[in-house]
């Protein structure tokens, strides 16, 4: 019981930092990001909660939407980026859980 507490507010609850960090790597398209966290981190929010972060990151700054025009079938995409502002939060974020980490070594 503890231990799921901890790895939901490690993850779920944190998700904006999961989401910054695959932004770092390249754009991506709100399934893309909901796909790749299970891929990557072993973990699948629900769908709304990741729009929802989506929604709150674009708000603040720390993300900027950029849209594709559609090719023959596929319909246009809205891709989001990182901003500078969101890469020095994660940067942030980052260095804050390796601190967490060295002090329970």
């Amino acid at each position: 019981m503890a231990y799921e507490r901890l790895r939901r507010k490690l993850t779920t609850e944190n998700l904006w930092l999961y989401i910054l960090r695959m932004l770092k790597d390249r754009p991506m398209y709100a399934y893309e990001v909901k796909k790749s966290l299970k891929e990557r981190f072993d973990f699948s929010p629900a769908t709304v909660t990741v729009y929802v972060v989506l929604y709150r990151l674009l708000n603040t700054g720390l993300i900027r939407l950029r849209k594709e025009a559609g090719l023959l079938l596929r319909p246009e995409r809205k891709y989001y980026e990182i901003t500078e502002e969101g890469q020095r939060l994660l940067e942030k974020g980052i260095a804050l859980l390796r601190s967490v980490e060295e002090k329970l070594h």
